[in-house]
């Protein structure tokens, strides 16, 4: 044990502690109660996607290191899936990269492409891992705050452009957005494309909930902006569309200059990772539309199940357009401090839930928020609603 008085944590994490996630998740398991925390599915991605990663094992694929990109089965088919849903062409060979996850795809670009002193501006409340990176990569993070307005979170477009400044590098994008449930639309995004050509900023767009948009929203990339695809991170992922987040598979695609830079810094990350599952995601991004309209009408149905729960026990509720989550004011059931609310509510009603005032820097502008996945069986949401019902 050194004796030295320096801490042993590097400074630039030491803001940061054990995930909400894990917390919560841990108070799940020691209570017994209903896990609406974290974000993973209660049961598995479709069965012919599964098998495919079996035959991949057992036929020897994968089972050595792939390729540092990705495989090219699996590379071709994340560029015939950006051709097919939004019209975007990528080189696989050239702007196609895969990744452990979106969170790895995120952590090496923001190594890649910020300086220390950079400003990254992020939208606030965030996922725990921009601001992570943000720190480990030496930047600073500006956040600029998703506000309620009539049942919805909407960013204040003149509030981001005043964000910029100087040292602004990279702007950090989310939609459809966790945790607040925001798909940003067409002209919210056309503003953001064309304040990011006006100052020349990078832009990282992380769009893992891309087929989970919902009633009248629609999921746009930022790269199909003008002048937005030589200057776009795009980033996505197999765990939310498919069910199996615990194959860590995801992706990024940019232009050539742009993707090699992030590469330089994923090389030193993971390296290569998911072999099998490779194969398995390329055959499961060829599925047939049906597919991720079945599954987003499926998840559309829990969301409104577990929305109308939520208010009929009391909640102030704001309907998501997209993700998987509900974000909800507990301020209607008197109370202000939501982590202290979700730390009671396992004992008080046998259910998990997370604050969004971790996902915030202004901890207070979150503070009243909670949020809760909808991404779970039925019978388990009906039961979670019935259960949380006794609040009032």
């Amino acid at each position: 044990m050194t004796s030295s008085a320096r801490p042993l944590l590097n400074r630039r994490l030491a803001e940061f502690g054990t995930t909400i996630f894990a917390e919560m998740s841990a108070l799940a398991v020691r209570t017994g109660a209903i896990n609406l925390g974290q974000g993973f599915p209660d049961t598995d991605g479709p069965e012919e996607v599964r098998e495919a990663a079996v035959r991949a094992v057992r036929d020897g694929r994968g089972n050595q290191y792939p390729p540092g990109p990705g495989v090219p089965e699996l590379r071709t088919a994340i560029a015939a899936h950006q051709r097919h849903w939004y019209g975007l062409s990528y080189d696989p060979d050239t702007e196609v990269l895969v990744t452990a996850g979106a969170t790895e795809a995120i952590a090496a670009a923001l190594l890649a492409l910020v300086e220390p002193g950079d400003e990254v501006i992020a939208l606030e409340p965030y996922y725990d891992s921009y601001a992570a990176c943000v720190a480990l990569a030496g930047g600073t993070r500006v956040p600029v705050t998703l506000r309620p307005h009539e049942g919805k979170f909407r960013l204040d477009l003149d509030e981001l452009r005043d964000a910029v400044t100087d040292r602004t590098r990279l702007l950090l994008i989310n939609t459809p957005h966790n945790p607040t449930g925001t798909v940003l639309t067409r002209a919210e995004l056309a503003a953001v494309a064309e304040l990011a050509v006006a100052r020349d900023l990078l832009v990282v767009t992380d769009e893992v909930y891309e087929h989970l948009v919902y009633d009248d929203a629609e999921h746009i990339p930022l790269a199909s902006f003008p002048g937005m695809r030589e200057r776009t991170v795009t980033i996505s992922s197999s765990g939310k569309t498919f069910s199996l987040t615990g194959w860590k598979v995801g992706w990024i695609t940019a232009a050539p200059a742009l993707l090699t830079a992030v590469r330089s810094a994923k090389q030193y990350l993971t390296y290569v990772s998911a072999g099998p599952f490779q194969y398995a995601i390329a055959e499961a991004l060829a599925l047939p539309d049906r597919y991720f309209t079945a599954f987003r009408d499926d998840l559309r149905a829990k969301r409104d199940l577990l929305a109308t729960g939520l208010a009929e026990a009391g909640f102030g509720v704001h309907r998501p357009t997209g993700t998987y989550f509900v974000t909800t004011d507990i301020r209607p059931l008197g109370h202000t401090d939501g982590v202290a609310f979700c730390r009671a509510l396992p004992e008080r009603a046998g259910v998990v839930a997370v604050p969004n005032a971790v996902f915030y820097d202004h901890r207070e502008a979150g503070a009243p928020f909670v949020r809760f996945a909808f991404c779970k069986r039925t019978a388990v949401l009906a039961d979670a609603v019935r259960r949380l019902k006794a609040l009032g």
